[in-house]
Order: C-alpha cells, then sequence, then structure tokens
C-alpha cells in the first residue's frame, strides 16, 4: 500500500468526494485492453490496483491533487478513456489513479487558423465527428477513434491509418497545456513554428503521464476532400515494400497504404484462398492531384507485378476499420488470446525483421498476421497480430506473456523500433532502457527534473 492511513485521511480531508477507495473501483481501474489484462480480468485477477481512485470534475482540481500527491510521496497514474492496449494506465506501485474520463469535453474550431482547440479528456471519436458536421476533420484516425482521448493521443505519441497524408500526432498538434507533479501549469505551443530555443511540445509527446498530466490540446484540422480508392495484388511482400519506398523517394502523400502479407490479406480480402499479397491504396484532395497520385501508385504497383482489383476491397475495409470484434470475441472465450504488437524499421532491415518475426513467433499463435501501413522515406512500420486458443485463460496469459518477450528480443536483436505508435506500457517498459540506450539518460534527466517525488506513472519507460 503506497496509500497509508495517514496520507489516505489527508486524501479525503483535501479531496472529500473526489476519492473513491471502493474494491470495485480500484478492480476497475486496474485493467486496460492490453490483452493480457484483459484475461486477467476474467481469473479475477487485479495485480495493477491502486489505493484510490481521484476522480476530478475539473481540470482545475489537477494541481491540488498534484501537489498533495507530490508532498505526501503518493503515486499517481492518469487514467482518461481506458483504451491502451499495453498497459500505460495502470498502476504498479499502488497509490492515485488520477481518472479524469469525467471532465466535461469541450472544443472550440478556429476557421481561419484552422485549429481545434478541445479538452485532453475529450472522446476523439465525438470531436471528429463535430468537426465533420462543419466539413472539417482531425486527418488522425487511429482504429481506437472512438475510444480514445484527444489527451492520450499525445501522451502515446499515437498515429493513425492516414498518417500517410497526415502525419502522426507530432505533425499534428500545434500546442498543448500541462500540468507539472509540483501543480504548475505550464503552455507549450508554436504558431505557426518557432525557433526560441528547443521545441519544448516535443518534451511530453509519449511521455506517458510519467512527465505531466495534459490537460488540453490544440491540433491541425483540414477540409473534408473526396478519396479515390484502390487495391493490388502482389507477388511477394518483397515487391510490396519496394512499392512503399518508390512511392516515398517519389514525394507521394497518399491517403492510405496498407500492405498485407498473404496470411492477413485472407482477413482484409474475407476470403480465406486469396493466395497472395495485397496492398491497399488510397489518395484524397482536389481530382487532378488525387486522381494523379492515383495513376502513379497503380504505375508503381504494375511495374512490381501487381494486379488491380478495384476499389471494392478498400471501399469494404473502410467501412468496418474501426472493428475489434474479431480480438474482443476471441479474448472473451475460454483460452482464446489475440495480441498486436507493431513496430519499426528502416528499409534495408524490415524484411529480415518481418521473416525473423513470422518464424519466431509461429509456434506460439494458430495465426501470425502482418501488414505495413505507416510509410516514410527512411523506412515503415509493421504489424503483428496474432490469433490462437489455449487451454485455459491462465495458459492464455503466460503464453501472451512469451509473445511479448520473444516479440521484443527479436526486435532489439534486428535494431528495430520496439515501438511504432501504442506506446510502451507495462508491456514494453522492461526493454525501454535497452531500445532507448544512452539516450535514456535524458529521459532519466527529464523526469527528475519535472518530477523530483518521482509519483507520475512510476514503472513506464524505464523509469
Amino acid at each position: 500500500m503506497a496509500l497509508d492511513a495517514e496520507a489516505g485521511d489527508a486524501l479525503r480531508a483535501t479531496l472529500g468526494d473526489l476519492v473513491d477507495d471502493s474494491a470495485a473501483a480500484r478492480d476497475r481501474s486496474s485493467h486496460d485492453t492490453w490483452p493480457v489484462t484483459t484475461k486477467l480480468a476474467r481469473l479475477g485477477r487485479h495485480p495493477y490496483s491502486a489505493d484510490a481512485v481521484v476522480r476530478v470534475a475539473s481540470f482545475d482540481q489537477v494541481p491540488e491533487v498534484l501537489a498533495l500527491a507530490t508532498r505526501l510521496g503518493i503515486p499517481v497514474t492518469t487514467r482518461a478513456l481506458g483504451s491502451s492496449v499495453t498497459g500505460q494506465p495502470l498502476p504498479v506501485g499502488g497509490g492515485i489513479v488520477l481518472d479524469v474520463s469525467g471532465v466535461p469535453a469541450t472544443f472550440e474550431v478556429n476557421h481561419r487558423n484552422m485549429t481545434v482547440t478541445a479538452t485532453a479528456s475529450m472522446n476523439g471519436g465525438t470531436l471528429e465527428d463535430a468537426l465533420a458536421a462543419s466539413g472539417l476533420t482531425l486527418g488522425h484516425s487511429p482504429q481506437s477513434l472512438y475510444r480514445s482521448s484527444v489527451g492520450g493521443w499525445l501522451a502515446t505519441l499515437a498515429t493513425g491509418q492516414f498518417s500517410s497524408q497526415y502525419g502522426g500526432i507530432e505533425d499534428l498538434v500545434t500546442g498543448y497545456s500541462v500540468i507539472l507533479a509540483t501543480g504548475e501549469q505550464v503552455e507549450l505551443r508554436a504558431s505557426p513554428r518557432a525557433a526560441m530555443g528547443p521545441d519544448l511540445r516535443q518534451v511530453f509527446l509519449g511521455s506517458e503521464g510519467t512527465l505531466g498530466v495534459i490537460s488540453s490540446v490544440t491540433l491541425k484540422v483540414f477540409p473534408v476532400q473526396p478519396t479515390r480508392l484502390t487495391a493490388f495484388s502482389l507477388p511477394s511482400v518483397g515487391a510490396g515494400l519496394e512499392i512503399l519506398r518508390d512511392q516515398a523517394l517519389a514525394g507521394l502523400r497518399p491517403l492510405l497504404l496498407r500492405l498485407y502479407d498473404t496470411d492477413e490479406a485472407r482477413h482484409a480480402m474475407a476470403d480465406p484462398g486469396f493466395a497472395g499479397p495485397v496492398l491497399f491504396a488510397g489518395t484524397c484532395g482536389p481530382e487532378i492531384l488525387a486522381d494523379a497520385q492515383l495513376e502513379y501508385l497503380a504505375g508503381l504497383a504494375t511495374a512490381r507485378g501487381g494486379i488491380g482489383l478495384g476499389s471494392a476491397p478498400v471501399e469494404t475495409w473502410m467501412g468496418r476499420r474501426f472493428d475489434f470484434s474479431a480480438v474482443e470475441n476471441l479474448l472473451a472465450t475460454d483460452g482464446g488470446y489475440a495480441e498486436t504488437i507493431e513496430v519499426a524499421h528502416n528499409w534495408d532491415g524490415i524484411q529480415p525483421l518481418y521473416d525473423a518475426l513470422k518464424r519466431s513467433l509461429a509456434p506460439l499463435a494458430d495465426e501470425v498476421l502482418a501488414h505495413f501501413s505507416h510509410v516514410y522515406t527512411q523506412g515503415t512500420s509493421m504489424y503483428v497480430i496474432l490469433l490462437g486458443q489455449a487451454e485455459s485463460d491462465a495458459s492464455a496469459v503466460e503464453r501472451l506473456r512469451t509473445i511479448w518477450s520473444t516479440a521484443m528480443e527479436v526486435c532489439l536483436d534486428h535494431g528495430a523500433e520496439l515501438s511504432h505508435h501504442h506506446g510502451g506500457g507495462l508491456a514494453r517498459s522492461p526493454y525501454s532502457r535497452r531500445s532507448l540506450g544512452s539516450a535514456h539518460v535524458v529521459l532519466r534527466r527529464l523526469k527528475t527534473a519535472l518530477d523530483p517525488a518521482g509519483i507520475l506513472n512510476p514503472g513506464k519507460l524505464g523509469l
């Protein structure tokens, strides 16, 4: 227990009804959507439990909570909508779960500057739908759009399915406010760019609540424009990777690029007999530009042996791209397990990494699926999905832990990035120092400077 009787009394005296130390509240806050904790919940096991949940009704209450926790040395783990799939919002040292999900969401659009400022607790899908009514879009579209908060996007350095055109959250955020462990409030912005010292906005992006609590966010918005969609069957994953690289070097900015290996292509195409990799592509913008980009992509695909399949497969995928049911239904069965692990590598390493992960993970699941969906001039992401059936939920938990350790060791051996957009959380924290290498000292010194009592989300990012 990080929260002794004296500290508990002080917390309740200061915060009153905001504090809930009931077993039900603590149990609920000890799980997110990481498959490991989903299975643990089915087993009635809650290893990541807080001593109390503090549900704030306004971000104005957060400075008082953090200042008190700093004075008393109580760990604080911030939680919004709990959509993390790697355990970011789960406490490892007891203390407080700071639940900001009940903070009323508001937003304001600046139509001249094409930005929107929203409460960090706001559901991303709710914001996107509100903007769509005015003909605008965030350009940020993770699969968890309707389950995640805008503050969570910054805290986990998220990216979305249309990143090839719009970029990741680091490209979309123009400013935000953050509350430090001491209770101090800081505004970080650049309008539209600033060269007054380092870009301090980068400090808290991806920090997973270890350096501060994000309270409001200003993001770019874009006009909604017509899209063009198409698909190509391909002779090999290698051919597909060359197409991704070719278009990046040509400077294209397609709305959508998703290369599926044969195993996942059967799911993407909803055709168990589909016999090869498939590339989904799309462009967006003024008709003349969108058509030209799609025509150029088609030429690249044809030159690498691709065969056009038309737009129907991509249109079908667009209609179900927020659907988690296959994974959720499997996790809801006794012994059923599923996991998603997204990594990244440069062009010279991605094919060997793909081969090694497929080979190493094959004995650990019934299906090992892979796709590449975020592309850069220097390389690409790789997203691995594992589906399987164990003897029991307890066995499934052990299998999932083995999957994680195996995948991370393979990635470290290949010099790959351990996470592309799901962040570190509990799943990757044991490997953080090896992944960041000598740069980890910078993170540790930032932690010491910004959170001197070490209260904020301990146990994450190797801290």
